[in-house]
């Protein structure tokens, strides 16, 4: 309970911390009343500023989806050189696809469902180097 009322106190704390602006100026009720996001149904085209800039990084689908396990070696996830070498050892290919299919307590994409092959692998040689 008090783990509970020290979260919520951080929270309002948090949330209160921030700037707001409750005038009633004109500009002020519009910034309000802005959507916060978009919804796109199957077919339908999304805005141009949603459309992907290019392929990502390793580093960046590492720090995105991967370092939850691989940064704390959490499940067995290989963190370290030692760790990888085993693997390595199997072959790219094999690690490849481990990480595209999901392997032992990996699941597949290692949960990044929006990652291209090519950036499941570039994620893979970012790690083992």
């Amino acid at each position: 309970m008090k783990k509970l009322s020290a979260a919520l106190l951080l929270l309002s704390t948090a949330v209160s911390a921030q700037p707001f602006d409750n005038s009633m100026t004109e500009e002020a009720i519009k910034a309000r009343l802005q959507p916060v996001g978009e919804v796109y149904l199957a077919g339908q085209a999304a805005a141009a500023d949603a459309a992907p800039a290019g392929p990502r990084s390793g580093e960046q689908v590492y720090q995105a989806s991967c370092f939850a396990c691989h940064g704390s070696g959490a499940l067995g996830a290989p963190k370290t050189a030692a760790d990888w070498e085993p693997r390595i050892a199997q072959g790219f290919d094999t690690m490849l696809d481990h990480a595209i299919n999901g392997f032992n307590a990996m699941p597949p994409r290692g949960t990044c469902m929006d990652c291209s092959d090519d950036e499941i692998k570039a994620a893979i040689e970012f790690m083992i180097k």
